[in-house]
Order: structure tokens, then sequence, then C-alpha cells
């Protein structure tokens, strides 16, 4: 038996791309980031308490019509109410990245360069500082603290850190 070592940029290469194992390397990573981003944020806070009692998810939900009953619904948890909604959202949206990073990663590598974490200062920049600003889910760049940005941006950085680190991983796992 014969045992190959092979390099991250030389799995990344490979010439035929398994969608499966990509999504499903994508989906492992989405969530354990989702939480590496939850933690991020205990840690830095993005938002002032004021500005907290409504966050980004929800906001987004009530933007679409959904009643502040619903996007505001929690669950008890050691004597402490977390929005699940909210959590719901998040991890959506970290799966979704995740899953679409995984897979196009093995078509356009570019999007990949400093494992990730470029890529993950673009999303932070598009949408907190572009997207989300416009849509007035959250106010606009030059009015959000500096606290935010920095807390954001960097969040943004591990997260995408860590969705590539575990994906690539999960799915060279999957398909050796």
């Amino acid at each position: 038996m014969k045992l190959t070592l092979m390099s991250k940029g030389d799995r990344l290469m490979s010439k035929s791309v398994n969608w499966k194992a990509a999504l499903i390397a994508g989906g492992v990573a989405g969530v354990i980031s989702g939480l590496v981003k939850l933690g991020w944020e205990n840690v830095l806070p993005p938002r002032t308490p004021e500005r907290n009692k409504t966050n980004p998810p929800q906001r987004l939900l009530e933007q679409a019509g959904i009643p502040e009953q619903v996007t505001h619904a929690t669950y008890t948890y050691s004597d402490q109410q977390l929005p699940w909604v909210s959590y719901m959202i998040h991890f959506g949206f970290s799966t979704s990245f995740a899953m679409f990073y995984s897979l196009a990663g093995h078509y356009v590598p570019v999007i990949k360069m400093g494992d990730g974490t470029l890529f993950g200062l673009g999303v932070w920049g598009a949408f907190h500082l572009g997207i989300m600003p416009a849509m007035g889910t959250v106010p606009s760049a030059k009015d959000q603290p500096v606290e935010e940005h920095v807390s954001e941006a960097l969040g943004h950085v591990v997260w995408m850190w860590t969705n590539d680190l575990i994906a690539d991983e999960v799915y060279h796992k999957l398909t050796k």
C-alpha cells in the first residue's frame, strides 16, 4: 500500500469535484463556524446593548413582514432567554455561505486565497457596509460604531477561516 500525502492546494485542484461531499463538508463547516461566530460575539460584542434588543436577523425578518412575537421568540436554558429564531437565521446564513464556499472553491480557487480570510472580509464588506445598510437593516456604515466594524470584520475573518479549515478537511476525508 502506497501512502501519498497531498497538500491542501493539490486537494483543491483535483480534476473532478464530488458535489455531495463538498456540500456536506460545507454544511458541517457552517454549523461549526456559526458556533465560532457566536462565541466571537461574546468576546467582542458587535452592537451596543440598546441596538442588540433587535439584532440584524430579527430586523431582517421584521422587514419581511414577520411579526415581532415571532422574530423575538425565545427558549429558556439555564434560566436565560435565548433567541431561537435569530439562531435559525444565523446558522442558515452560516451554512449557506459555507456550502457555497466549499463547492465554489473547487471551481474558482481564487476565492480561497488567504484560507477564507479575504472571502470573509468580502462578505462583511458586502453585507455589513453595503447591502444591510442600504436595506435599512443596520445603520449606515458611517453611523456604526468603530467597535462594531472591528468585531464584525475580525469575526467574519475567523468565521470564514474556520469554514475553510473544516470544509477542506471534511471534504478530504469524505473523498479519500
